[in-house]
């Protein structure tokens, strides 16, 4: 199948989610109203946008926002949706701009297509396997990402801006020489993709969808997100959605 078929879909459906996103954020009484029930009205939002565009190719749709889909009924999918409406709900709270929106095409359970969106930033990525990995929704080699060797005895370390916990902490402490940067959502991948960062290690919970669209990108660019349990890579469409604990890394 020619996947690239799909991206125009998939940037429409990630641009419109951030269009929903945005009409609540940037509304006036944002900052009086904000609560659980405002979050959960700009993540259903976002995922009814999402929806509304990916119907249309006829594959299901995983989504953090949607229905619950039993393990029965997914177990044998070969082509789906993973989607996260709007990964960052604490940097949506905290009013940070470090949110974003995460649609993946998924095959065999493995990612091979991955659009992620910062509404705010209004920075678009996307990528796969077979593809490379690009900027902007432009395919041609002046939007590509590539990697660029970092020259420095620094080891720039991106972590959780709202999750970092002991065991990062002291998985650090394993560098004498490490810049910490801090990120919300899943732009914390995209640091690697930009050449901003060397390592990502995540060791406290996220979810299949959180992943999943990164997943396809760093894919793009010759990098896996791995399993710390068994240095191999995350595994998707799993009876249960938690990932285990990963790392990327661009450091050979």
């Amino acid at each position: 199948m020619e996947i690239k078929k799909y991206l125009p879909t998939m940037i429409d459906a990630a641009r419109d989610a951030g269009i929903a996103i945005l009409e609540i954020y940037n509304s006036d009484e944002f900052e009086t109203i904000k609560n659980d029930d405002e979050l959960n009205q700009a993540d259903l939002k976002a995922h009814r946008a999402i929806e509304n565009k990916l119907l249309e190719t006829g594959f299901p749709i995983l989504s953090e926002d949607g229905e619950e889909v039993s393990y029965a009924e997914r177990k044998d999918w070969e082509y789906y949706w993973l989607v996260d409406p709007l990964d960052g709900t604490k940097e949506f709270i905290k009013k940070n701009d470090e949110f974003t929106v995460n649609i993946a095409l998924m095959h065999n359970n493995e990612p091979i297509l991955g659009v992620i969106f910062s509404p705010v930033l209004d920075k678009l990525y996307f990528g796969g396997k077979e593809m490379g990995a690009f900027m902007d929704e432009n395919m041609d080699p002046e939007h590509q990402l590539k990697l660029i060797k970092n020259e420095t005895d620094i080891v720039r370390i991106v972590t959780s801006r709202s999750h970092h916990n002991e065991e990062t902490k002291a998985y650090i402490s394993n560098y004498e020489n490490a810049e910490v940067i801090t990120m919300g959502s899943s732009l914390k991948f995209m640091l690697i993709a930009d050449s901003e960062a060397d390592l990502y290690p995540r060791f406290s919970p996220t979810m299949e969808w959180d992943t999943a669209a990164a997943h396809a990108i760093l894919r793009g660019m010759q990098l896996d997100i791995v399993s710390t349990e068994n240095q191999q890579p995350l595994k998707y469409n799993k009876e249960d959605l938690l990932n285990p604990s990963f790392m990327v890394s661009t450091l050979k």
